[in-house]
């Protein structure tokens, strides 16, 4: 009579969970910014229209946030080469104001720098110096408010 038993020094085999987004089934393409292993917390922010997409964004031990990936759905993107385009105009707009073009890594996940680094030199840009001035009316604004009580 044959065992069916393994002998001991053989493990069975175990299926692991594929990593989300690295089989390429999803409804999303995820466009990843920062390495997750930097962040305690996470949380989802749906950005413009519903489900379109969806900011993850990140909270460090410092206590700090910050954008970890995106997610765009795919009736909003597609892929051409190794890189990812936009097909609606939010997904046109955010894939511009990323620092670098995301390219391909698996499946529907993509690697790309958060913003492009602008050097010294060019600061204050233009929308610094807009934002600066919108802050000091503001608070002028304020400050004649409180001194008219």
């Amino acid at each position: 009579m044959a065992s069916t038993m393994t002998s001991s020094s053989e493990k069975p085999q175990r299926k692991r969970r594929a990593k989300p987004g690295s089989m390429g089934e999803g409804d999303y393409y995820r466009i990843e910014l920062r390495p997750s292993s930097d962040f305690t917390f996470f949380r989802n922010h749906d950005v413009g229209d519903k489900g379109h997409l969806i900011r993850v964004a990140g909270k460090r031990t410092s206590g700090s946030w910050d954008t970890v990936a995106w997610l765009v759905s795919k009736e909003d993107a597609h892929i051409e080469g190794e890189t990812l385009v936009g097909d609606s105009e939010d997904a046109k707009q955010l894939i511009e104001s990323l620092g670098t073009k995301p390219k391909h890594v698996k499946g529907d996940i993509f690697a790309a720098k958060d913003r492009p680094n602008i050097p010294e030199k060019k600061k204050p840009t233009e929308a610094q110096k807009k934002a600066w001035a919108e802050n000091i009316k503001k608070a002028q604004a304020a400050r004649w408010a409180n001194k008219k009580k």
